[in-house]
Order: C-alpha cells, then structure tokens, then sequence
C-alpha cells in the first residue's frame, strides 16, 4: 500500500465532472479552489476532476478555454499549498504531465494517508464496486498499460469520438442497472479495511455523500463518501469535500460556494 504524510488541515473532493457543459460547476469549483489555498494545507482531488479525459496533450498543446482556465486556477492552488491530482473511472489517463504542467503530484489508485486524524485509507472507489461486473471487466481493459498506449497514439479527433461513445454507453448502461449494483460491495470495503490499520476509508464515485458506520476484525471503522458535484442541471446545486484535522474527519455540503 501507498503511503503519503499529510500533516495539518487537509482537504479532499471528488467528482467535479469538468466539461465545456459545466460553467457554473467550474466557477463553483474555482471559488473552492481559492477557499482551499486559503484554508487548507494540502488538497486531494481523487478521481473525476474531469468529465472526460483522452491525453495530457491536449491540456500542454492548446487547451479550449473552460480547460484553461481551471489549469490556470490548478496552478494557482499548488503555488500555494501541495496540491494531489488522482485518477477517476472518467479521467484515469490524467498522467504526469498534466501534473507537473499544474504544478501538482500524482495520486497513487489507492494509498493511506498519515494525517492528524489518523491514517485513511484512499481512492476513488470504483475498484469496490465489484457487483457492476460489465464495469470492471471495462476498468481491468482501459487500465492495461497496452491498452492505454495505443489509445493515446491515436489522433485528438479519434479519442475524442471513443469517449463519447463511450461515455453515452455508459449513461444508457446505468439507467437500467439497480442502485445497489452501482454501489460498492460490503466484502470489498471489508477486505480493504482488513489489510490496514487504518480505522478511516474515504472515496467518492458513487454520489452518494454519506458517513457509513462498520465493524471489521472486531473494530469500528468509518467510510465517508464524498460528494459530487452540478451547479448547471437540476434545482438543487451541490458540492462538497472532506476536510481533515486533529479533530477528525468532517464532510461539507455546498449548495453554494461565495
């Protein structure tokens, strides 16, 4: 397992699904950004930052504008305080390059992090959705190094059509699976726990913003899931992050960010 020192007050969020659709989101999540710099003293995004990601080429050669933009913001936040960048089941070709361009690190998929709190354990959390099989027989294909080589070999308009195709057979897919199928398995969280010390779990993925209480090996564990979020479709916006301290782990919902 990963390992990664975050002392102090630390920050994390997930699922903002960046697009050239989501300009309310994106200045939503620009203000939290400045928030972050000013509050925090490490920010963590793990995993769909992005709506869609086809290549690091297209953040370093020329970027469309709502991308610039948060690149821009990106590299405002890590001039200030260690800024993490993580891999989500929409953005899992986010490399290194983007990373140095914005001035942040890689996330490992998964690692534990020693902070005031205590160690938790991280990730974006598809990998514990084993009941979605067709999904991870999809994730076990587009995470092969072979796989992804060729992918990013191919022109900016050929990916570009991949994920969409991609991404509308995903929409379609879901409406007709069973919440609980799109959730992740107790025996996988369970097993997860079980390799670690770690008495905390975070991830995201599911939307489904919660604090879960368990037992395992005879223990109280706690997995918070942290929110997604829309402030451009629906009546409700939504947002969100985990903040972490010597006092522990507390989740924030945003209707708004000012």
């Amino acid at each position: 397992m990963n390992k990664l020192e975050l002392p102090g007050r630390v920050w994390i969020a997930s699922d903002i699904h960046l697009g050239p659709d989501t300009p309310a989101t994106a200045q939503a999540f620009h203000r939290f950004l400045i928030k972050a710099s000013a509050q925090a003293d490490a920010l963590i995004l793990c995993g769909d930052i992005f709506d869609a990601w086809i290549g690091d080429d297209v953040a370093l050669s020329a970027p469309p504008p709502w991308l610039a933009e948060t690149l821009t913001e990106l590299g405002h936040v890590s001039e200030k305080i260690p800024l993490w960048l993580g891999r989500g089941n929409r953005d899992f070709l986010i490399g290194r390059a983007l990373a140095g361009h914005v001035g942040a690190q890689l996330l490992p998929d998964q690692v534990c992090l020693a902070t005031d709190a205590g160690p938790i354990l991280l990730s974006h959390g598809d990998e514990y959705c084993l009941a979605d099989k067709s999904y991870q027989r999809f994730r076990r294909l587009v995470r092969c190094p072979a796989v992804q080589w060729l992918f990013l070999r191919l022109s900016l308009s050929f990916r570009r059509g991949i994920a969409d195709f991609a991404r509308k057979r995903s929409m379609a897919s879901n409406r007709h699976k069973a919440m609980e199928i799109m959730d992740v398995s107790p025996s996988a969280i369970e097993q997860a726990f079980s390799g670690t010390d770690a008495d905390i779990m975070v991830h995201g993925h599911t939307h489904r913003p919660q604090l879960h209480r368990l037992t395992v090996g005879g223990r109280e564990r706690r997995r918070y899931v942290l929110p997604d979020w829309d402030y451009d479709h629906g009546d409700t916006p939504r947002g969100g992050w985990l903040a972490v301290d010597a006092t522990g782990p507390h989740l924030v919902q945003a209707s708004k960010l000012s």
